[in-house]
This record gives structure tokens, sequence and C-alpha cells, in this order.
């Protein structure tokens, strides 16, 4: 299957890119798909969501995932 993985804000700037596909499994972790993207990411600071959810990184992404979103972290006031 395929997902589209998103980058927003400055994770977009640590990957050196905004969108792409990404060939993978229902089986795999957020966290071992963007691995094979981008070697040595660390998403330590970074949220990851999976169709407009958040998610955890170490968790399957499911066999219905069509899209994978990095995003900084926020602050409010």
């Amino acid at each position: 299957m395929q997902v589209t993985v998103l980058a927003f804000a400055n994770a977009a700037d640590a990957l050196g890119w905004r969108e792409l596909l990404a060939d993978c499994t229902a089986h795999q972790s957020p966290r071992e798909i963007v691995a094979t993207l981008a070697p040595g990411f660390d998403p330590g600071i970074w949220r990851v969501a999976v169709d407009c959810e958040y998610h955890s990184w170490d968790e399957s992404i499911g066999a219905s995932a069509q899209e994978i979103a990095i995003i900084p972290p926020v602050s409010g006031g």
C-alpha cells in the first residue's frame, strides 16, 4: 500500500521535503515508515497523526491509512 507523508513547518525544514509517497504495510508504524524516507530522523519533539488523528509513533498504521502527518510542537498562550 502507499500512504502520503506530510511534514509541516520546521519538520519539513528538518526533513528537506513537505510531501512524499511511501510504500508500506499496514503493520508498520509511522516511525518505521519515516525511517525509510529519512534515515537518521529523530521524531523526538514532533507529533504524528494518521488520517488527521494523533497517533503513536510506534503503533501500526492499519490497513485503511492514507496519510501520515509530522506535526511540529505547538505552544499556546
